[in-house]
């Protein structure tokens, strides 16, 4: 009765007002530029008119506040411990965009408790009715929580690079969750490309063989070229979009973020129809006893 009474409780909170979407970027494996694409990206959403903020989901091992050269005392753990209110781990920057930082501590949040799923749940549904867009930074590899939320989530942006590992990694991510969810929309990103050529051939490929095997059309975003202006930027601790307005980077991000809002799913944002709170429950109270 009490899982009834809650969903039921969540739908009425969604018709009271328009929530946002959730949105994870994922990729196969570490090192191919996720959580930098993420945070410029999120900036890019931000210069667009869209309310945005990054939850850095890289258990143990989150790197978000450097990217922008800031501190981040309190994590979502802390929150989800009882130790902090929300409001005190959403961190705003100057940049048109907010995140909550992953936190060295995190791991604690893989053995759940009723309380703090309850708390993760009021947090979640706090940041869709006060943003357009949740972009979850998942860390590399998974576990039975980063797995629990990507089946959750509205949208996937798969990030990989040219490189034949990246390439079978990102495949194998996709395949997994589309066995499990035939309905959830994908979009791919290629990374750190030599020339447009190699990410064009990267995505193309990847296209194909999500076709052919899977029967499953995947929306292809573009790519983004190796630049050492990137590992300058990280240096600078200075998000690329923002010390670095004219490189070739940040001009091939502005197309790829024009891409990802002109895609037709994603017209009238935010949206009232996402289920995400609905299957982030469905799930945890099948997966955890």
């Amino acid at each position: 009765m009490r899982d009834q009474a809650e969903t039921l409780r969540i739908k009425i909170m969604q018709a009271e007002g328009q929530l946002g979407k959730a949105v994870a970027v994922v990729s196969g494996k570490g090192g191919v530029g996720k959580s930098n694409f993420t945070m410029n990206f999120a900036i890019m959403l931000g210069s667009q008119g869209k309310k945005v903020v990054v939850v850095d989901m890289d258990i143990g091992m989150g790197n978000i506040h450097i990217l922008l050269g800031e501190s981040a005392p309190d994590s979502l753990s802390d929150y989800l411990k009882g130790e902090k209110e929300l409001s005190d781990v959403l961190l705003h920057t100057s940049y048109d965009v907010d995140y909550i930082a992953g936190g060295s501590g995190m791991n604690t949040v893989l053995e759940w408790t009723p309380v703090m799923f309850e708390k993760l749940i009021e947090a979640f549904h706090a940041l869709l009715k006060q943003y357009d867009y949740i972009l979850f930074d998942m860390g590399a590899g998974a576990t039975n929580w980063s797995l629990d939320l990507l089946m959750s989530v509205d949208d996937i942006i798969v990030i990989t690079t040219a490189e034949p590992t990246s390439i079978t990694d990102a495949y194998s991510m996709m395949k997994y969750i589309h066995l499990r969810d035939a309905e959830k929309q994908f979009y791919l990103l290629c990374n750190r490309a030599l020339s447009q050529q190699e990410g064009e051939e990267t995505t193309s490929r990847l296209k194909l063989v999500m076709q052919r095997f899977l029967e499953k059309d995947i929306y292809v975003l573009g790519s983004l070229p190796e630049d050492v202006i990137v590992r300058q930027a990280v240096r600078e601790q200075t998000p690329f979009s923002i010390g670095h307005r004219n490189a070739a980077i940040t001009k091939a991000l502005k197309i790829v973020v024009l891409r990802f809002l002109d895609e037709p799913n994603q017209e009238d944002i935010p949206k009232v129809k996402t289920n995400f709170l609905n299957k982030l429950r469905s799930i945890f109270s099948k997966g955890r006893d």
